[in-house]
């Protein structure tokens, strides 16, 4: 009978509470791991790993402060673990593998591509060899999919066993919300299982505006402009609803409202 694999120690690094219990979730089913730390930003992140010693790193890339690839700058090759980076941003993938990373989970991603990211870090970090890097970027890149229907103009939600129609033209704004969006309408909010940005790409982009990192809007339904302090500014939806506009992008949003 083959000895059993030794239980392998991993720490969480996300700055949203949301993206920490998703990881929690999904490693908690797994019973060749235990999580040993949790942690919101890089600084806690590098002491974590300093104090706990662990086999696999899960590390977000965006945080404020400190980024994930600061984390790994700042830790020496004997602390650094096992590294499985996770954003919603797809740039930033031949740079994590560059960092030598083992793997590069692409928000939002299902559990089917999380466990494949879980099993080849388990497998590094008991020695065992791996694909190259090259096809892992393919398989990360190739399982990231979305529910829009370009000719139909609507969004498929599948959550919990139903599926929802969402028509594009009823989209008011989308808000994003760590590893999902919740998209708004006039009648009601659906969240959906997606990035961010590879719902900007699929959006029609003459009907849609990123304004913002965690908003992108429908161009017709904004009502009012504001500037604000600091060079920022900030759009009304309706009568209850302001959203922010980041500096970088002001004018871009000033020119399509002209």
């Amino acid at each position: 009978m083959p000895e059993p694999q030794p239980i392998l120690r991993v720490v969480i690094v996300d700055d949203e509470p949301l993206g920490r219990l998703t990881l929690r979730s999904l490693l908690s089913a797994d019973s060749g791991v235990v999580i040993v730390g949790e942690c919101a930003n890089g600084a806690e992140a590098i002491a974590a790993v300093r104090k706990q010693k662990p086999d696999i790193l899960f590390l977000d890339v965006q945080m404020p402060g400190m980024t994930g690839f600061d984390v790994i700058d700042v830790l020496s090759k004997e602390e650094l673990p096992i590294v499985v980076f996770v954003t919603a941003f797809d740039q930033y993938a031949l740079k994590a593998f560059d960092a030598n990373a083992v793997d590069y989970l692409l928000k939002p991603f299902d559990d089917e591509r999380f466990e494949s990211a879980l099993e080849r870090a388990k497998e590094r970090a008991r020695g065992v060899s791996l694909a190259s890097m090259q096809e892992q970027i393919t398989s990360a890149m190739q399982m990231v999919g979305n529910g829009i229907d370009r000719e139909a103009k609507r969004i498929t939600i599948r959550s919990e066993g139903r599926v929802q129609l969402v028509s594009v033209d009823d989209i008011t704004w989308v808000e994003s919300a760590d590893q999902y969006v919740q998209i708004h309408t006039a009648e009601s909010v659906y969240l959906m299982r997606e990035s961010m940005a590879s719902l900007e790409r699929d959006l029609d982009p003459d009907c849609f505006m990123r304004i913002h990192r965690s908003a992108i809007v429908a161009i017709g339904q904004i009502q009012l402009m504001e500037s604000l302090p600091g060079g920022g500014a900030r759009v009304q939806i309706d009568s209850e609803t302001w959203l922010p506009v980041s500096r970088s992008r002001v004018a871009g949003v000033r020119a399509r409202l002209k």
